[in-house]
């Protein structure tokens, strides 16, 4: 087979993509009712876990440290959720974002909530908020010309470096909020 025409483009190989492709979890059970099951190890991801909610870095993030957060109820949308839990929630973004500037200084942040199928909400039966850092430049030639997305940080590097920062983060504002 001739080299010529060579193509323009190449492949970069992200198998763990394929999870991803071919959806969530079916086995019935919620995936982010079971996290809080798997305990303290970074098998579940969670970064810190609160009375009514906890955050949990992206399986499939589209950037290093892209968090989300979510309430231990399974309900689908916001407007199910108790003021408490809503009030945890939104104290969670702040930390969230406080965490994210001292470990990865990004230049701004998407924060959003899908609710429903229709609105691109990949596990749609339970409400979460993504919180995701954004630099000048993240998406370049690659995700533009290839689609693809180019994360330099593992998972486990991501957790390492995120929990610590998030508790501290967390205590910094209960203790504003009470002084």
């Amino acid at each position: 087979m001739s080299d010529w025409p060579r193509p323009w483009y190449r492949n970069l190989w992200a198998p763990w993509r394929m999870t991803y492709i071919k959806g969530h979890d079916r086995s019935g059970e919620c995936v982010f009712c079971r996290a809080p099951s798997l305990g303290e190890s970074v098998e579940s991801l969670i970064v810190y876990r609160g009375v009514n909610a906890y955050v949990i870095l992206n399986k499939f993030p589209y950037n290093s440290g892209h968090l989300m957060i979510v309430p231990y109820r399974h309900v689908p949308s916001i407007e199910d959720l108790t003021m408490d839990e809503l009030s945890e929630i939104g104290m969670l973004v702040k930390a969230s974002l406080r965490a994210l500037r001292r470990v990865y200084k990004p230049h701004g942040f998407n924060i959003g909530v899908n609710i429903g199928e229709a609105a691109g909400a990949g596990i749609a039966e339970h409400v979460h908020v993504h919180v995701l850092p954004r630099w000048v430049g993240d998406t370049n030639f690659v995700t533009t010309f290839a689609g693809d997305k180019v994360i330099p940080q593992s998972l486990e590097e991501a957790w390492s470096s995120l929990r610590p920062v998030m508790r501290e983060e967390v205590e910094r504002i209960k203790g504003a909020v009470e002084a």
